[in-house]
């Protein structure tokens, strides 16, 4: 069959439109994400029995079902109980409780990863343990934890194509539309793949940047 993507471009506005959704969609969804996984990863490290046990089962709770359930729990099932969303907020509030689940966990491991005799340093020079983790911790748990975070904004923003099965518009949904009324699944679908490269791309950009100004910081 020919391949006719002069129908796909005519009907670019829409796409990127979508694709416009999607970044503003997840942008929301990462912030709010990554605020539940520090918060929740913090809760993981620390001494109380409770908040300890609350963050392990909010982890295993959200990283042993999938997403779409998630999301489908939010937008379908809470009406039954009487709690109504809109689909943004559902879309937002699902993904950001997915996302924080796997970034606490790499919060977690990259403060792990310090060694423990910077932690007693600290103290030994008169530190109390919140400024020893917000000027010697943080910073070398933050290096630690970039790449492995920035591999779970990826999949964040790929997964995000989920939420058009909660009637939210991003980009999957608006190549859905177009292929509703042209019939060209195979053009559609590469065009959208190719604007999730561009997004993902964007991202995977301002990361390597980040890192060297870490580094550069480091030599200087």
């Amino acid at each position: 069959m020919e391949l006719k993507y002069a129908v796909v471009w005519e009907r670019m506005p829409i796409l990127l439109q979508g694709a416009w959704m999607t970044v503003e969609f997840s942008f929301y969804s990462l912030v709010l994400g990554t605020v539940f996984g520090v918060l929740f990863g913090l809760m993981r490290l620390s001494r109380n029995p409770a908040a300890n046990k609350v963050a392990a089962l909010y982890v295993w709770a959200i990283r042993g079902s999938p997403l779409l359930v998630q999301l489908y729990l939010l937008y379908f099932g809470l009406p039954q109980i009487g709690v109504r969303m809109d689909p943004m907020m559902a879309g937002v509030l699902g993904m950001a409780i997915n996302t924080g689940a796997y970034v606490s966990e790499i919060v977690r491991a990259g403060i792990m990863a310090v060694d423990k005799g910077q932690m007693e340093a600290g103290l030994s020079v008169g530190m109390t343990p919140g400024k020893v983790m917000r000027r010697i911790i943080a910073p070398q748990a933050t290096r630690i934890s970039i790449p492995p975070l920035v591999n779970q904004f990826i999949i964040t923003i790929k997964n995000s194509s989920l939420v058009s099965l909660i009637t939210i518009t991003e980009l999957m949904r608006a190549g859905d539309q177009i292929i509703q009324t042209t019939f060209r699944s195979f053009e559609t679908y590469t065009v959208v793949a190719v604007l999730y490269m561009a997004i993902n791309s964007v991202l995977m950009a301002a990361s390597s940047r980040l890192e060297r100004g870490m580094k550069f910081g480091d030599q200087a």
